[in-house]
């Protein structure tokens, strides 16, 4: 029961500050909260070494046959938000130890609207397309809850509406237009919006080979009719079924 309670409050206060933390990162750039002197070409140096400790653990830990070897440990209701402070862990370390390279271009005027306006846009995007889930466990805490009443966790269907009729994973391609909608251009977020659109890139394909095994034929359906990121098809009519 500690162990439950614990993990449902450090799940959502961390996951709560490290993601406010990030957003703000998207949106205004790095804080450089911890400065550590370093030229150029070591910053960006140890700005990727954090980029990977964040990919290793946010990627790593959400794999098939590392839940499987973990759960022979830990209780599987407390794995999803052990994952979640794992991540926040990773995320706030991110954030703080992130070192800030000088501003190599600043896009002003209308073009700079623009891209604020397209920022923001992604945001409402967002917030859609985690409704159309119809529910969104970011920080892994309905299994705990579903445990503590004595109920077991609810299994989701696949959804398909809303902006999952245009891409499979809209919130990862919305996360995109997060990363490249930012109108002050420096080495390290060129460096950060690079190897972050790589790590989804491939960190979707990866993904996918767990919903198709999870999911099986249904799954398959949905790939061959949806594109994964970007949306060059035209989408599902809404309430429509897959085909085979």
């Amino acid at each position: 029961m500690l162990a439950d309670s614990l993990s449902l409050v450090l799940s959502a206060l961390l996951g709560s500050v490290s993601l406010l933390g990030f957003g703000l990162v998207l949106a205004l750039g790095p804080f450089e909260l911890v400065p550590l002197g370093l030229a150029m070409p070591a910053a960006l140096a140890w700005d990727a070494g954090l980029c990977l400790v964040f990919f290793a653990q946010h990627s790593g830990m959400i794999r098939r046959p590392f839940r499987e070897q973990v759960g022979g440990v830990l209780p599987p209701h407390l794995l999803p938000a052990i994952y979640s402070i794992a991540s926040a862990v990773a995320l706030l370390l991110l954030i703080a130890l992130w070192q800030r390279t000088p501003v190599l271009l600043s896009i002003d005027g209308i073009p700079r609207w623009i891209l604020r306006g397209a920022f923001v846009l992604a945001g409402f995007a967002f917030l859609w397309a985690v409704h159309s889930l119809g529910s969104f466990d970011t920080f892994g805490l309905e299994p705990i809850r579903a445990k503590l009443r004595g109920a077991e966790p609810r299994t989701l269907p696949l959804t398909i509406r809303g902006p999952y009729r245009w891409v499979r994973h809209p919130l990862y391609s919305l996360f995109l237009v997060f990363l490249w909608a930012c109108p002050d251009v420096t080495a390290d977020r060129i460096l950060f919006n690079g190897l972050f659109t790589a790590w989804i890139v491939l960190g979707s394909i990866l993904e996918e080979r767990d919903l198709v095994r999870d999911l099986g034929d249904d799954y398959r359906a949905y790939q061959r009719q949806v594109p994964m990121l970007v949306p060059w098809k035209r989408p599902l009519p809404s309430g429509s079924g897959l085909t085979p």
